[in-house]
């Protein structure tokens, strides 16, 4: 941000956490009643006055702002550097104000915004979210948490700081397939874990991965904030190459495969087996460059033996690469695109994203695939999470809020950190340091554009 908002921001933050989020605006869901109105068969909406502010509605941005209101918020501004995209969402939400610069809305809506849900290209994740973290608004950020394995450090230590209610975007860890999955390891079902095996077809298909620039430079669109999009990357002339969406493969704005689909498919085995942070990394790859992401990889994390367990290796397989067929006993996997494969003392599971465990092989065979006694709550949606911890003062927490996704997201990074080191890393988590490569620091807190310091 900006140093002058900054300071700004910060002679506000005391009033605006006051001000912010009183319990007694709210109906608790549990105390709604199931039909307030006899003329009526519609439910209470118990979070209709969570008051959120949708910062990015194009793309991904789009879906969270449909679903979230499905879910019960109202949404009280809208911002895009893309006018189009934002004329959109402005005509399906007419009552809400609309901005393409977040600083401004923030300065303009501080005291009428509850929450704030960012779903912006992830480069610029860590500088919206600690802007509105200091202004104790809640927040939801879509995956993963932030560019960088320091933002994501330092967003979850705010959070605890300013006490507010968070959620990242994982939306497979409130579904009730996951939650069923991690209750069937836990539950030791196929014994103790000592392997895992994750892949996604990534990014084959989805965006241009290792990416090359545009020919020829046009002029910035007329309808594209262009330095508001660029943010705390270092500018350069604009290219088309870069959005929409293709922004995912180059360094400077993305996170790769492993951003796009790391949080999702690692999380479940991150939280069935309390993986923590890994002691070390090691990835091989094909095509990639010091701009963009490659072709393949595969990725290995080491983890140590913690609370009970022995230490785990978790795999990871994109852009086509997948695990070796002496994992299932030479028979097929059942789906090519995504999965999870945990290997364990009993036998072999296999789920595919946000899904229930399957059988898998003759390993997997006279293996149960569900726990006996299931733990994991079911959830009233991802967005309702969020909403749920607001109206209730965080008394019931959403479940990937940032304490938990914050180190599932440093983890998920370390995998890059290693791809663009090209060798492998023994990792300090403590310390944020990689013990054998000190050129890693520059990769792991980057040199931000001047005046948008975090």
């Amino acid at each position: 941000m900006p140093s002058a908002s900054t300071r700004r921001y910060f002679l506000q933050s005391s009033a605006a956490m006051a001000a912010s989020v009183a319990l007694s605006r709210y109906a608790r869901a549990e105390d709604a009643p199931a039909n307030p109105n006899p003329k009526s068969d519609k439910p209470m909406n118990p979070y209709k006055d969570v008051r959120v502010a949708f910062v990015g509605v194009g793309g991904r941005g789009a879906g969270n702002l449909g679903e979230a209101v499905k879910e019960g918020c109202t949404p009280v501004a809208l911002v895009d550097v893309d006018s189009k995209r934002l004329g959109e969402a402005a005509k399906k939400h007419p009552k809400a104000r609309t901005f393409d610069d977040w600083r401004k809305m923030l300065d303009a809506m501080h005291g009428e915004i509850d929450g704030v849900l960012v779903a912006t290209p992830d480069h610029n994740h860590a500088q919206v979210t600690m802007a509105a973290i200091r202004m104790g608004k809640h927040v939801y950020c879509e995956k993963p948490l932030t560019y960088e394995i320091w933002e994501a450090r330092q967003i979850a230590e705010a959070a605890r700081k300013y006490k507010v209610c968070t959620q990242m975007g994982n939306q497979h860890h409130s579904e009730d397939g996951l939650r069923s999955q991690v209750d069937a390891i836990k539950s030791g079902v196929i014994g103790a874990v000592s392997e895992v095996h994750v892949w996604t077809d990534r990014p084959a298909g989805w965006w241009p991965q290792p990416a090359k620039h545009s020919k020829e430079l046009p002029a910035v669109p007329e309808n594209l904030n262009y330095d508001m999009w660029i943010g705390p990357a270092a500018m350069r002339p604009y290219d088309p190459a870069y959005l929409p969406f293709k922004w995912r493969g180059w360094w400077d704005f993305g996170t790769g495969a492993l951003g796009d689909m790391g949080c999702h498919l690692i999380d479940p085995p991150y939280w069935a087996l309390d993986l923590d942070a890994p002691i070390s990394v090691e990835a091989e790859t094909e095509g990639g460059t010091k701009e963009t992401g490659p072709k393949w990889s595969i990725i290995k994390y080491h983890f140590p033996a913690r609370n009970g367990r022995g230490p785990v290796k978790l795999t990871w397989y994109d852009g086509g690469k997948l695990p070796p067929r002496d994992i299932t006993d030479d028979e097929p996997l059942p789906d090519k695109k995504n999965g999870v494969i945990y290997v364990g003392e009993k036998g072999t599971l296999f789920a595919k994203t946000g899904g229930a465990c399957e059988r898998i092989g003759p390993r997997g065979k006279g293996v149960a695939t569900t726990a006996p006694n299931p733990t994991l709550p079911h959830s009233p949606g991802h967005h309702a999470e969020w909403f749920r911890a607001i109206v209730t003062n965080n008394a019931e927490p959403a479940l990937s809020n940032f304490d938990y996704s914050g180190p599932l997201t440093e983890t998920v990074l370390l995998g890059n950190l290693a791809v663009k080191l090209g060798k492998k890393i023994v990792w300090d988590s403590e310390k944020l340091e990689v013990i054998n490569a000190p050129e890693a620091k520059e990769l792991i807190h980057r040199k931000r554009r001047k005046g948008w310091e975090l």
